[in-house]
């Protein structure tokens, strides 16, 4: 059983930072994280992407559901470990080296792919409206533990019983010592019963390396 289910869209720059912060908190102690996926496209399927959404964001939650529909092939290839390096392979493309335009052309995720060793026919996946099932179930199942009007991450703590929480959106990735404060406080607050919201609008440009 894993300690927490870490829901993820690739192209959301938050979800980036805060999954490598849990990434830095799992190599220095004993933390088993479940990839799972939350899929922007469907989070805001009901919503007026002209007049609601700043120019290109429905091109590029099309692109984050296109990439989840390769995750879950490699899930059920691979399993969930492989989908973690699946997501650092794509995150690191996209948000550390700003070749999210790139991924618009099935060609060059097709050159992504081979270049960071998986077989070639994962592609095909990524028009594949068959595995949209996978991932509007687990988009349903984010939205039903945290509640609607959120974005990405979702983190479940003590999956599946344990209380879920939009966030935290960081802007910055905390390492070592500070990676782990953070992570005591928000598990903290995370299982302390009846704890709801924490929130400020302010916010710093992503930092995302």
């Amino acid at each position: 059983m894993s300690d927490i289910d870490f829901f993820f869209d690739p192209v959301c720059p938050w979800a980036w930072i805060t999954s490598r912060w849990v990434n830095e908190v799992a190599t220095l102690r004993s933390l088993e994280v479940n990839w799972r996926f939350i899929s922007l496209s469907m989070v805001n399927s009901t919503r007026d992407y002209e007049n609601e959404f700043p120019p290109g964001h429905n091109e590029i939650h099309t692109l984050g559901l296109n990439l989840l529909r390769i995750a879950g092939a490699v899930r059920d290839e691979a399993g969930n470990d492989a989908v973690g390096r699946f997501y650092t392979d794509v995150g690191t493309s996209i948000h550390v080296e700003k070749r999210r335009e790139e991924f618009i052309d099935p060609d060059k995720v097709a050159d992504f792919l081979s270049s960071a060793g998986y077989r070639s026919g994962l592609i095909e996946q990524m028009t594949d409206p068959s595995r949209d099932r996978i991932i509007e179930e687990e988009t349903r199942l984010a939205l039903d533990r945290a509640g609607r009007d959120i974005g990405t991450p979702v983190i479940t703590f003590a999956p599946p019983a344990g209380p879920s929480f939009f966030g935290p959106v960081i802007s910055r990735i905390p390492r070592g010592e500070d990676a782990l404060a953070l992570w005591e406080a928000i598990e903290h607050l995370a299982l302390f019963p009846g704890f709801a919201e924490l929130k400020r609008s302010v916010r710093e440009s992503p930092q995302v390396v």
